[in-house]
């Protein structure tokens, strides 16, 4: 049984004590998480190449052979065909089990995280969005030096959609007061990185930070608020500058000659904050005083 507080009600009328329920509910959103993350892999690999996500059915990358619905079920397929294709037998990436794989355990971790927390329940939507955007950001501009809008305006949508439909992710129950606190953060989460560009590309006569980067920090602001948009900022800037360090010095080559994809570094910071942000607020509150 878990150990929960007084205050832990919702999770005891929602019968989460179980501790068989809860291992079912946990399963449950892997499996939404990897079919979520087999959509995120179409994603990765149509969207930098200009692609519709939509109308063009699955298919093998190589060979061009439609899958079938049954080469498309997440993890399972990958591991049954051992990975290859089932017509050219050319080597399927890793890539997509990873995915399909983390996509499923964060949405699986982060359900666990809100129930044993006794977090607000409506916070796992904003959880799982963010983790899509995490995923994809992570895969695209590491490899692709982009990160498309058509992944960070759908966030910001859903960061609407989720502040007007669940106000009380906002600590309250008046919608219109959630949505001006969510465009609020988003504006600000958003504000202080473009201004940053703006005038980094005026000084410099060159781009200083992508604005793909402006638009994840104020998807991030919407969906997570501004404590994690601030976290997220600093933290993935400074992992950001430390690896360009490292990079420069390993090709010998000057820092401001060096191209550093600070999506990346952004997501991962995110993510941090995601499972660890309550906690690191509560020591730096600690020991600020």
């Amino acid at each position: 049984m878990l150990r929960l507080g007084i205050d832990d009600m919702w999770v005891i009328r929602s019968g989460l004590t179980d501790p068989y329920l809860l291992a079912f509910l946990a399963f449950s959103m892997f499996v939404l998480g990897a079919c979520i993350g087999s959509f995120l892999n179409v994603c990765i690999w149509r969207m930098p190449q200009g692609e519709s996500v939509s109308d063009a059915p699955s298919h093998c990358t190589k060979c061009g052979y439609e899958l079938r619905w049954f080469d498309n079920i997440p993890i399972w397929s990958f591991l049954s065909l051992r990975c290859a294709c089932r017509s050219c037998r050319q080597p399927i990436s890793w890539q997509y089990i990873t995915v399909e794989t983390l996509t499923g355990l964060l949405f699986a971790l982060l359900f666990l995280k809100v129930v044993l927390l006794n977090q607000f329940p409506a916070y796992l939507a904003s959880y799982c969005v963010m983790s899509a955007l995490i995923v994809t950001t992570i895969w695209i501009d590491f490899k692709h030096r982009l990160i498309p809008d058509a992944t960070t305006y759908p966030a910001v949508i859903f960061g609407l959609i989720i502040a007007a439909v669940l106000p009380k992710t906002w600590g309250t129950g008046n919608i219109l007061l959630s949505l001006f606190l969510a465009v609020l953060s988003l504006v600000i989460a958003g504000g202080f990185p473009a201004i940053f560009a703006f005038a980094g590309e005026k000084i410099t006569g060159k781009e200083v930070l992508g604005w793909g980067d402006v638009k994840f920090m104020a998807a991030c602001g919407i969906l997570l608020g501004l404590p994690a948009a601030f976290f997220t900022l600093f933290v993935g800037s400074v992992a950001g500058l430390v690896y360009g360090i490292i990079l420069a010095k390993s090709h010998h080559r000057k820092l401001a000659k060096t191209h550093i994809p600070l999506g990346p570094f952004l997501a991962l910071a995110a993510l941090v904050y995601m499972f660890a942000g309550e906690a690191i607020l509560k020591f730096y509150l600690q020991h600020s005083q």
